[in-house]
């Protein structure tokens, strides 16, 4: 879904709905404050879990980073496994595993990109813990979760929240009238805020994301042909993988935009020429037995992180696992 323009500007219309967006504040608050409190319960659960979310709506860069957090992870000679909600999925309470050859109509685009590109467990389902337990099952030592910022059910030890460098936190207010799950002094709360793109004022945590070598949808080992390509993007912020893709040196013969999460159909890609498709990862996950698959590339996002980002994962990562194993 694009961004309201009133979620970006304090204008007429955000304070318009800011008693509705009191309301969704005070009922989030009194949830949080529930469960913070035992009133409502929170299963143990046996492994440390670190959850990397949003407090903006929509696409920030969020998958990418879990899959980085993985790979520092196991570069220290731990045992990761992911959970995710599996957005638009169909795996219900769960927990399901998922692998490299899961259909993403029912766990979900993201989880499954997150099997293929990390190699860890990775379970999805509405039951967060029991997804922990299941990978602490299979032999993990530690959980990332993939969104559930808000899942306050789910014990934590660690928070990282991942902000987007242009839209920041929007015009800071609540939903409907921002764009914004939580309060703005959430931030103060987390162990790290991490930026996709140049810092800014809410941390100097900073990362980007390069364009790797595009890869055949279908997994054979066609090189890419070159020339201009029908550039495609179902994920938060096309316009950001438009740009990638640009900066890169990779032509657009026409952009299609969709929705995040959306469930490609060969119709969708049904061009009349014979320029290449080329799209995101995630999009592939959804792409890659549709009739255009053997057209069709997809571009890996590679995470490059500042130094300041590495040295602060990197000690978030110590801290955690060091109070886990006392």
């Amino acid at each position: 879904m694009p961004v309201p323009r009133l979620w970006l500007r304090d204008g007429a219309a955000a304070r318009a709905l800011a008693p509705w967006a009191g309301c969704y504040g005070a009922v989030t608050a009194l949830r949080r404050h529930a469960y913070e409190r035992g009133w409502l319960a929170r299963p143990r659960l046996p492994v440390p879990v670190i959850v990397v979310g949003n407090l903006f709506v929509g696409g920030t860069g969020k998958t990418p980073f879990v899959a980085w957090l993985v790979g520092q992870l196991q570069a220290r000679g731990w045992r990761p496994g992911v959970v995710a909600r599996g957005y638009g999925g169909r795996a219900g309470v769960g927990p399901v595993s998922v692998g490299g050859d899961s259909d993403p109509a029912e766990i979900g685009d993201e989880p499954l990109l997150l099997a293929r590109r990390t190699g860890a467990p990775v379970y999805v389902g509405s039951d967060r813990a029991g997804a922990v337990a299941a990978a602490h099952e299979a032999g993990c030592d530690v959980v990332v979760s993939d969104d559930g910022l808000q899942h306050y059910r789910m014990r934590r030890s660690a928070e990282i929240v991942i902000l987007d460098a242009e839209r920041r936190l929007g015009n800071r207010r609540l939903l409907p009238a921002g764009p914004l799950r939580e309060r703005p002094e959430r931030l103060r709360e987390v162990a790290l805020v991490a930026v996709n793109g140049e810092p800014i004022p809410e941390s100097h945590h900073a990362f980007r994301l390069q364009a790797g070598v595009p890869q055949a949808v279908d997994g054979s080992p066609r090189p890419w042909p070159g020339g201009p390509a029908h550039l495609i993007a179902g994920i938060g912020r096309p316009a950001e993988f438009f740009a990638t893709a640009a900066a890169a040196g990779y032509r657009a013969a026409a952009r299609h935009p969709f929705p995040d999460h959306h469930a490609f159909r060969a119709r969708d890609l049904a061009f009349q020429d014979e320029h290449p498709l080329l799209m995101t990862e995630k999009d592939a996950m959804k792409a890659r037995y549709l009739p255009q698959a053997q057209r069709a590339w997809y571009l890996p996002a590679q995470l490059i992180p500042s130094a300041a980002l590495g040295e602060a994962v990197a000690g978030l990562i110590e801290r955690t696992m060091a109070e886990a194993s006392g």
